[in-house]
């Protein structure tokens, strides 16, 4: 059976590592995003951060809110404004779905990892997530803690 290449397309921009410690993650959907070309390139050499931001349902659409995309050195007429609203693309029956999600209690819509895809496109994998308290967050964290010695002890003996 031959093995899957790695695609050279492929490429995380960044990634929201907070997001599965703060949250507890329901179920993510692969959105795209409408960006500018200074933008895009400035993806391309890693200038992005989505670790504060958050997306959120207004007025029939979806936007990713605070997110950082550093200026584009070159851009020097066309720049882009680093932490504007970006519009998210997805469809009409995912939307709804979203929109209900984040009307029950406790349920927010968190950035998990920005990429580009095998095709070369700006992707975004949101979440659809519900904080975690301060004992889940331990709970967590003992669990992790247990399997790394566990991994341990059965590589040893």
């Amino acid at each position: 059976m031959a093995q899957k290449k790695a695609d050279p397309n492929y490429k995380v921009i960044a990634e929201n590592r907070r997001a599965r410690f703060d949250y507890a993650i329901e179920e993510d959907i692969e959105c795209g995003i409408i960006l500018m070309g200074s933008e895009v390139k400035s993806l391309r050499e890693n200038g992005a951060n989505i670790a504060e931001s958050y997306a959120s349902v207004e007025d029939g659409e979806l936007f990713l809110i605070n997110s950082y995309i550093a200026p584009f050195q070159q851009a020097r007429v066309w720049k882009h404004e680093e932490r504007r609203r970006r519009k998210l693309l997805v469809s009409r029956k995912e939307l709804a779905r979203l929109w209900n999600a984040t009307q029950r209690k406790g349920m927010t819509l968190v950035p998990i990892v920005m990429y580009f895809n095998d095709r070369g496109l700006v992707k975004l994998k949101i979440g659809i997530a519900k904080g975690k308290k301060n004992h889940d967050k331990r709970e967590t964290e003992a669990k992790r803690d247990w399997n790394r010695q566990k991994q341990r002890l059965l590589k040893e003996g």
